[in-house]
């Protein structure tokens, strides 16, 4: 219930400017009329005994949030009475100490916590105090949400291990990190300001996270370094008041150097690594354990030896266990050299086969850990089929916060639904009720252990994660790590009342804009199951849909002339559909029955196939490709309508990166059906792949100082051609006599804004100038930047409601800069409600 349920939001003036450092944890003061501080006691008794304490922490904690949402002053004590007005918060062994024995606590487990609310007690106890903390956490949540929940109230996590994996290398970079620079290292040693990895804590705390692995999973043997050693224990030290725990990745050839060998059956080898560990131990003795990748992508691992992967996490395994640590040993395994004239060599067998035949040989505190998907974090997926082959083995799910394949926080996609359908996908093991959720919680096959790992790429950047809706998503891997039968629409609400307040509007158009961005991102990248059609080799962001196929990295269309899609059927191609049990297996290996979201990652076929829809396979790819680029461009309308509603810092923040999605997402669009028609050579029925009535191409103006230059590849530039500067250093013009009749207009200029290079440009039009703007994307936006001109550098700027003569002369000018060549694709002169 809500604390005034019948009492309308009543704003006063416009929010302060925000930065977005304080996350969902901004403790913003609720401006309803007739809202009372009567309703919280003026009193928190924190049963704790060190200031090291996550109780002595949920005591601030209280008095900060209350003191910030209810402008009302509380005192923090370590003991009180059972007849005093007070917030009670501690441990269940504290509360029975001072108070006696407390009902409804039975069912309580580790990390759990009950909240009994009254308007004159609140009682927050935890089994540990870890869960006391996240007890009160969830109070203050619910008193910023404006929504206490009366009466005795238990909540207890479904997995044990609720960690993120930081990909952060040890020089201050962080791989698939697109907020900034790590918050862990710099130069090659853990950093000396550790506050930042403290607010971290604390945010990953308010949502139930318990673990962080530190370093990348692609580690430096140099972690090991005395110094280094001891850096790691500052950092536990800043993160341990917020029962975060840490954790490192491990190189598994750290040995090498000084024993000339990493073979874990060598007993010199086992007992460097039982060294190392003991060390580490002494300086983080709350150490939550190891993260290893070995064998894949080039990682040293234990076939190096032709050991299994068992054995190489036995031996990390054998030494954690003193300390009680856990290991969790990643699935990512796979040859990326496999060979694409084999009809049926699939990178997504990889898992199955190395680690199937193992199942029951890993030592008890070993997990599994286990990306969503048999491929790498696509847009679309299966449930990876090892969830359900793995009976005797504790298994954790790997979910991707940072999104590497969906636009790398440039494009925004609430991942909450993506995350749920796997969730709770039903693998039908042994013909049994086998959701996912139940598989890593080690509910369904009884493993003691289990969980989630998600990759935020959390950095420097004020935004934690380089943009303000993208924090949605870490939100949401907090509270579907703690209880995935939550719904991703009401986890998102909760988000937006945190982050963004109250007004109805707010909440309605974020939840629009949000829920709809996952399938609008789909639509214009990869669809049907194809994967996104992103640029594999390069940067894992614009598109280029060739650069899957004739290579070794197993991430193939399959995409020819006349047919497209991965055949994974048992009879016929790789197998793959027979990996999953009877009941699922008779669904994907069936062409008919398969879902089309999922056709053409279960089958070949020609590009005339027929869906359920209708409609044919290329049809749906060049309407999809269409409609998802026309929500983008509503979503940018809608952002643009919360102006005066949020806060102008964070509305423009955020405006900018919607409004490049929306004109990369043209980009998506324009890039895939191009290739797709040129390929099939099936025409589109509505007749728009390759028209573009608005558009006047650069290369078809009059040049000055530019010339012709043909992209590469090719459907990333209108007509093949673009135009750069003749030089480094001087400027050119691209002039032209405007075509279309008199009228106002929007004028887009599609360019390219290479990293390394900052170009200037100025577009007129008749007399006047339009607007002049820099190639600085760079230096606003976090994604993995490019050096060429292509899909992950091809860009837009519109400027609207411009008064637009027949005959009018229109000149852009570009100012090269460094490597950049004041590079442009083409102009367009929109008539307002047309999207090009």
């Amino acid at each position: 219930m809500r604390l005034l349920a019948t009492l309308l939001p009543v704003w006063v003036g416009l929010a302060l400017a925000e930065d977005g450092s304080r996350g969902w944890l901004r403790y913003a003061p609720i401006n309803i009329e007739g809202y009372s501080t009567l309703e919280v006691p003026s009193t928190i008794v924190a049963l704790n005994s060190t200031k090291t304490s996550p109780v002595f922490t949920a005591g601030q904690e209280l008095q900060k949030g209350i003191n910030s949402i209810l402008a009302k002053n509380v005192k923090v004590l370590a003991t009180g009475h059972s007849n005093t007005s007070a917030i009670i918060v501690g441990t269940i062994d504290a509360y029975t100490a001072v108070y006696g024995n407390i009902t409804d606590t039975e069912s309580l487990e580790d990390d759990g916590f009950l909240l009994h609310s009254a308007s004159d007690k609140v009682v927050i106890l935890g089994r540990n105090e870890r869960g006391a903390l996240y007890g009160a956490f969830e109070y203050l949540s619910q008193l910023a949400r404006n929504n206490i929940t009366a009466g005795v109230q238990v909540s207890n996590p479904q997995a044990p291990i609720r960690w993120t994996n930081e990909w952060d290398n040890m020089d201050g970079s962080i791989e698939r990190g697109y907020g900034g620079a790590s918050n862990y290292f710099q130069g090659g040693y853990v950093v000396d300001n550790v506050t930042r990895a403290a607010e971290y804590a604390r945010l990953l705390a308010s949502v139930g996270i318990n673990g962080v692995i530190v370093n990348n999973v692609n580690a430096n043997a140099a972690l090991l370094s005395d110094r280094n050693v001891k850096g790691l224990g500052r950092l536990a030290d800043a993160m341990r008041p917020y029962g975060v725990q840490l954790g490192i990745s491990l190189n598994f050839a750290s040995p090498q150097a000084a024993l000339g060998t990493f073979d874990p059956l060598d007993p010199k080898v086992d007992a460097w690594w039982a060294n190392i560990t003991d060390q580490i131990y002494k300086k983080v003795p709350d150490m939550a354990g190891f993260l290893v990748k070995a064998n894949s992508e080039g990682q040293p691992g234990p076939l190096t030896y032709n050991r299994t992967l068992a054995d190489g996490a036995n031996m990390f395994a054998r030494a954690v266990k003193p300390h009680g640590g856990v290991v969790m040993f990643r699935a990512f395994v796979y040859d990326n050299h496999i060979t694409y004239a084999n009809w049926t060599s699939d990178r997504a067998n990889a898992q199955l086969e190395f680690f199937q035949h193992l199942d029951g040989k890993f030592d008890e505190n070993v997990v599994v850990q286990i990306k969503y998907g048999p491929i790498d974090f696509q847009v679309r997926e299966p449930a990876s089929p090892l969830f359900g082959a793995l009976h005797n083995t504790s298994t954790a799910i790997e979910l991707q916060v940072t999104p590497e394949y969906l636009g790398q926080n440039c494009h925004f996609v609430y991942l909450a639904p993506l995350w749920k359908e796997i969730l709770d996908f039903d693998m039908r093991t042994d013909s049994r009720p086998s959701k996912v959720k139940d598989i890593i919680s080690g509910e369904r096959f009884k493993r003691p252990l289990g969980g989630y790992a998600g990759v935020p790429g959390a950095g420097t950047n004020t935004t934690w994660l380089g943009s303000h809706m993208a924090m949605s998503n870490l939100y949401a891997y907090g509270k579907l790590a703690w209880d995935a039968s939550l719904g991703s629409e009401d986890i998102l609400q909760d988000w937006i009342r945190l982050t963004f307040g109250f007004d109805q509007k707010v909440i309605d158009t974020i939840t629009d804009i949000s829920m709809k961005s996952w399938p609008a991102y789909e639509n214009y990248s990869g669809n049907l199951g194809v994967q996104t059609l992103t640029d594999i080799l390069y940067t894992h962001f614009g598109p280029n849909p060739a650069s899957q196929d004739n290579n070794g990295w197993g991430q193939w269309l399959r995409a020819g002339n006349v047919t497209i899609g991965m055949d994974r059927t048992i009879e016929n191609g790789t197998g793959n559909a027979g990996n999953y049990p009877p009941e699922i297996a008779e669904i994907y290996n069936d062409v008919d029955k398969t879902p089309d979201n999922l056709l053409l990652w279960f089958h070949h076929v020609p590009y005339t196939q027929r869906l359920k829809s209708g409609k044919t396979v290329i049809q749906h790819f060049y309407d999809a490709h269409y409609e998802g680029a026309a929500s983008a461009q509503i979503f940018v309308q809608q952002w643009e309508s919360l102006k005066g509603k949020i806060d102008d810092e964070r509305h423009e923040h955020q405006l900018f990166r919607q409004t490049y999605q929306a004109g990369h997402s043209l980009v998506w669009r324009d890039s895939i059906t191009q290739y797709f028609y040129n390929l099939s050579r099936i025409a589109d029925e509505s007749g728009r792949v390759g028209t573009h009535p608005y558009r006047i191409e650069a290369e078809s103006m009059t040049l000055d100082g530019y010339k012709s230059y043909v992209v590469k590849p090719f459907h990333a530039a209108s007509g093949f051609t673009a135009i750069v500067t003749t030089s480094n250093t001087t400027a050119g013009t691209a002039t032209a006599k405007v075509p279309f009749e008199s009228g106002t207009y929007d004028v887009a200029v599609n360019y390219y804004d290479l990293f390394s290079g900052i170009s200037t440009y100025t577009l007129d039009i008749g007399n006047r100038t339009v607007g002049t703007w820099k190639g600085d994307n760079e230096k606003k936006l976090g994604h993995e930047p490019s050096r060429y001109l292509d899909g992950h550098t091809a860009t837009r700027i519109t400027f609207k409601g411009i008064e637009v003569r027949k005959g009018d002369v229109v000149r852009i000018t570009g100012q090269p800069d460094g490597i950049e060549p004041a590079p442009i694709d083409y102009l367009s002169f929109l008539p307002p409600g047309i999207a090009d």
